[in-house]
């Protein structure tokens, strides 16, 4: 920089020195000038001098030394440019530096004076072209030092407005984001509202979500204390039945008996011939004492005595035939039936009563049973041993062999683990519910080719505890009830002879397509309280059985009414499902057709039932229950039913009944209408035309009260 600095100023000087030498040309012939600016000179206001009382830089120019010639082309207006002052030592030493000619160097003051033409001209010397040098390298770092000084200046002025653009950036940024800010705390505060009005609106769907899940969970309930109400009627009924039917079974085969032995007698004494019979068998002695001969004849009163006598003996012989047999207390015998129920016994009581035929020891703590004890009583036909403390491992294998007649043996409320071995082949009914059976393999009932009813409720199998071959000698096998266990799926090698199959209360999800492939005598299934749902009910699973009558679905996960259902249904329950639908031509493919169709308990709309969802049963219906769903009209197609006996539409949310909805007025002869109940809907009976159940044989018979006020 240096360098640059002095190379301008050479140049510069050099400019100066060429314009004075132009100058001195022009200016011999005015005097005037020159003495007015030696004047100046001498007054010190000479044009040498700056305003601020500085030096002007002194205008010189080069001239050869006495000793150099001149080199051509050189004259006396052209001057050399320096360099720097090393340079010019070097190079012109031999060269003069001479003011202006106008002007002389005063070298004590260093101040120009007026020089007049006809003087001679001095050259300077070495020191004073060297402080000449000094003055201007003053100078030009003084001129550095304003330029520096002017350019730290102007960088301090951009500094200060990049500061202050940076500030007022800061400050629209600041504003920026503050707006942005505002912005997202206005964004933010109107998505916390409608946050909360969403939460609002979801919480108000699902409180009213619950309130129609609870009152649909009370309807369910209701629904199945009702069902468990009219089962357990039904199971009373049937037991009943049972009874009259043992009883008379029992009552069939006394009277056969004492006609076999009035055969007998009389044969024996037609032939006259009773010192040649066989000897009969002996017999257990009897605890009486042989009677004592009495004499040939004796007087009235004494026949009198005689006869109280024998009265005494026959009642004391009805007390020891009461009394035999080693009768623990609090047990009852009738004629062939010896009843211990809840007597406290914890053993297996040692009986010798060969004539009984019926034993009851439900709700005793007896824990084993012993090899040997039937062997008083080998004529058992019914054993009940309910509610006992039995396991698998305190049951003797022999224990039941000995029993040639068994019909019936009841184990349910016990402790087992498996199915005793060894029970007889007369077995026809065997019951084993509520204990911990946990497998069922092949050699479970082995034997058991008589067995016609088992019931395995409450316990603890499932589809892989079930060996495929387990039920593969029930060849007669037409009742079996598994349900309260844990099948997710139905059991594989159910017995061909199978009529009713009872699975409720497991996890079934699906049914295969070959699950059923054997059962084909099977009439009723009933799979209610399962996980079932109609896509996991495999096409082919039932519609082509023959012979199956009922289905019983309810309070599974079903939200349509099944496709694909047996070509022979008759009976269909699907109450306390999510059924939303009937779908169309539904029951179109079944002979002869539906006839009780139950779907209580739904969530049947307006929508649900299209006009082609009946088709198939119009001629076949009887029984039509569609009430607890969310009905708006009486649907279409019910006035078409000609077989209707009983239709309920109560507790939906119909308002209004068309004159034709429920009867059809073109049908001609009898109505086959029994009964009709839509109470607890939204109508008005005072609008309901008297024509709309002109159809129903009693006008008692139609329900329409009590009604539900009007939302």
């Amino acid at each position: 920089m240096r360098w640059w600095w002095l190379m301008a100023a050479s140049l510069w000087l050099l400019l100066v020195v060429t314009a004075s030498n132009g100058q001195t040309g022009s200016r011999p012939h005015n005097q005037e000038r020159d003495l007015r600016r030696a004047k100046r000179k001498r007054d010190g206001q000479g044009p040498l001098r700056a305003r601020a009382g500085r030096s002007k830089p002194l205008e010189i120019r080069l001239v050869p030394g006495p000793g150099e010639p001149k080199e051509p082309g050189d004259h006396q207006g052209n001057p050399l440019v320096m360099k720097s002052y090393k340079n010019l030592q070097e190079q012109h030493s031999t060269y003069n530096v001479l003011p202006d000619p106008d002007l002389s160097l005063d070298l004590s003051g260093d101040s120009p004076v007026p020089n007049d033409r006809g003087e001679a001209k001095t050259p300077l010397t070495q020191e004073e072209i060297q402080r000449i040098f000094w003055r201007e390298e003053e100078e030009h770092r003084l001129q550095e030092d304003r330029l520096r000084k002017k350019d730290e200046a102007r960088k301090m002025r951009r500094k200060q407005r990049k500061d202050q653009a940076e500030k007022q950036r800061k400050i629209v940024e600041g504003k920026r984001r503050d707006e942005e800010k505002a912005l997202r705390l206005q964004v933010e505060k109107e998505e916390e509202e409608w946050r909360r009005h969403v939460e609002g609106e979801e919480k108000r769907r699902e409180e009213k979500r619950r309130r129609q899940d609870e009152d649909h969970k009370r309807q369910k309930e209701a629904a199945e204390r009702d069902a468990w109400e009219k089962e357990r009627k039904l199971e009373e009924e049937r037991w009943r039945q049972e009874e009259m039917l043992r009883e008379q079974l029992l009552a069939l085969v006394e009277e056969e008996e004492e006609q076999e032995q009035k055969k007998v007698e009389e044969e024996v004494w037609l032939r006259g011939d009773v010192f040649e019979m066989l000897p009969k068998e002996p017999e257990e002695p009897d605890l009486l004492p042989a009677p004592i001969p009495q004499p040939p004849a004796a007087p009235e009163e004494e026949q009198e005595d005689m006869g109280a006598d024998v009265e005494e003996a026959e009642e004391e012989r009805e007390e020891v035939l009461v009394n035999r047999g080693g009768l623990p207390p609090g047990c009852d015998i009738s004629d062939v039936t010896l009843t211990c129920d809840n007597a406290k016994l914890t053993y297996f009581p040692p009986l010798s009563i060969p004539e009984l035929k019926s034993l009851s020891l439900e709700g005793n703590s007896i824990s084993s049973i012993p090899a040997e004890a039937f062997n008083g009583i080998p004529n058992l036909e019914w054993v009940n041993l309910k509610k006992n403390k039995l396991s698998s491992d305190s049951i003797d294998r022999k224990a039941f062999k000995g029993l040639k007649m068994l019909r019936r043996l009841y184990l349910d409320g016990n402790l087992l683990e498996a199915v005793p071995a060894g029970l007889p082949p007369t077995l026809q009914e065997l019951k084993v519910s509520e204990n911990q059976l946990r497998r069922l393999d092949e050699n479970s009932f082995r034997g058991l080719s008589s067995l016609v009813i088992l019931e395995l409720e409450g316990n603890l199998l499932s589809e892989g505890s079930v060996d495929p071959l387990a039920f593969a000698p029930l060849v007669q096998l037409s009742y079996l009830r598994m349900g309260r266990n844990h099948f997710r799926t139905i059991p594989q090698g159910l017995p061909s002879s199978l009529l009713e199959l009872y699975l409720e209360n497991n996890l079934i999800e699906e049914i295969s397509e070959t699950v059923f492939n054997q059962t084909h005598s099977l009439n009723v299934v009933s799979l209610r309280n399962n996980r079932l749902d109609e896509s996991r009910i495999a096409p082919l699973a039932w519609i082509n059985h023959r012979n199956l009558e009922s289905i019983d679905l309810s309070n599974n996960d079903l939200h349509l009414v099944p496709s694909y259902l047996p070509r022979s249904l008759v009976h269909l329950v699907l109450v306390g499902n999510n059924i939303e639908r009937i779908p169309g031509f539904v029951f179109a493919h079944m002979e002869p057709g539906i006839e009780y169709l139950y779907l209580s308990y739904n969530r049947l709309d307006g929508e649900a039932i299209e006009p082609e969802s009946f088709f198939g049963s119009y001629q076949s219906m009887v029984e039509l229950c569609l009430d607890h769903n969310q009905l708006l009209s009486v649907p279409s197609g019910i006035n078409e039913m000609t077989n209707l006996h009983f239709l309920r539409l109560n507790d939906n949310n119909i308002r209004s009944v068309r004159d034709e909805s429920v009867c059809d007025p073109n049908r001609k002869g009898d109505s086959t209408l029994v009964a009709v109940r839509m109470e607890n809907n939204y109508m008005d009976p005072q609008k309901i035309s008297p024509t709309a159940f002109s159809c129903v044989r009693s006008s008692s018979s139609v329900v329409l009260k009590p009604q539900k006020t009007a939302k």
